[in-house]
């Protein structure tokens, strides 16, 4: 069933902005924290012929080593893209992964490189234990955390500068310039893309670098964490009510740390095209709070409506979509894509 408003109110939903004054400069001094370090690249032989695999260690949050896979097309495949490249190169596709899950196996994704795209898969830190794809990067923390519900999203929650997704954003902005440094790859033809999780860390990194060509951004966590703890039961978001139902007095404490990571916020400085997608009978991210991110996105922007569909969205019926939408903007002389409107 319908678990929020109906369509017609959702699409002029606009809440009020929860942004604190030194959003920017918080986020700023986190990347500077984090400088652009070298990746590395080492070729793996998984038995595949017309992809080449790479595993990938670059420095994420404060330097820290992050597992990533890269998969090319196969050098020996002639690629849409490099065949009508002066230069050969790849335009490449990041993507994120939803919550508790990893970089898996190289075999879970070939999507996109089938599709002739350079296709950098970034593990989350510390995740990986939701029997879903697996995770191979430890989440270290010297600075500890304060008392947290079971999970992630009250994990050091007391501070923005010791929660947990501070570090993982970090992660995902620095994922785009390891990609950038890859063999193939053109720096200049870079797309991120994500569901749930995924997509909250697509739209973080699209609010926080000026350089991507576009984002997808699918069924996206992390977007107005009060109203989704409020109006939904359902995990991830119910572990900030598990955790205020007893820290009664840390209400306004967890919601000022929250809106740093919030996307929302990270919408209203997002500038490159974004393709969305929401269903209306999501329960674990609820549809406002996805309108919510959608309607302060302040570039070109299209969202997909799945009327019928919960936190699953379109699934893998929603590829030609997002097929569709990256090659008008990373195939060379991509421009805006048609349908995406202001």
């Amino acid at each position: 069933m319908l678990v929020d408003s109906p369509l017609e109110t959702l699409v002029d939903h606009l809440p009020p902005v929860e942004e604190q004054p030194d959003f920017d400069d918080f986020w700023a001094r986190t990347l500077d924290a984090s400088p652009v370090g070298t990746a590395t690249f080492e070729p793996v032989d998984v038995g595949l012929s017309t992809v080449d695999v790479y595993d990938v260690t670059f420095p994420g949050w404060a330097g820290q080593p992050v597992k990533a896979w890269l998969l090319l097309p196969a050098a020996s495949v002639e690629s849409p893209d490099s065949a009508g490249s002066a230069d050969g190169l790849l335009p490449a596709v990041v993507q994120y992964i939803g919550y508790n899950g990893g970089r898996g196996i190289p075999y879970e994704w070939l999507t996109w490189s089938a599709a002739g795209y350079a296709h950098l898969v970034m593990d989350n830190r510390g995740q990986g234990g939701g029997g879903k794809t697996v995770s191979h990067t430890p989440d270290i923390n010297p600075a500890g955390h304060g008392p947290s519900a079971p999970g992630f999203l009250t994990s050091g929650v007391e501070s923005p500068d010791h929660h947990y997704y501070r570090r993982l954003i970090t992660d995902a902005v620095r994922a785009v310039d390891a990609v950038k440094q890859a063999p193939r790859v053109d720096p200049d033809r870079v797309a991120v893309l994500g569901g749930s999780q995924g997509g909250g860390l697509a739209l973080a990194v699209a609010g926080l670098r000026s350089d991507l060509r576009g984002a997808v951004v699918d069924v996206p966590f992390m977007c107005h964490y009060r109203r989704a703890s409020t109006i939904t039961d359902t995990g991830p978001y119910a572990e900030i009510r598990r955790f205020l139902s007893g820290q009664r007095d840390q209400v306004e404490t967890v919601m000022t740390t929250l809106s740093y990571m919030d996307g929302v916020n990270f919408s209203r400085r997002a500038t490159c095209p974004a393709w969305f997608s929401v269903g209306l009978m999501d329960a674990v991210c609820p549809p406002s709070t996805v309108y919510a991110a959608y309607n302060r996105y302040a570039g070109p922007k299209q969202m997909q409506v799945f009327e019928y569909n919960g936190h699953e969205g379109g699934g893998l019926y929603d590829v030609p979509r997002k097929l569709a939408a990256l090659a008008s903007v990373l195939r060379d002389g991509g421009g805006e894509h048609a349908s995406v409107r202001r």
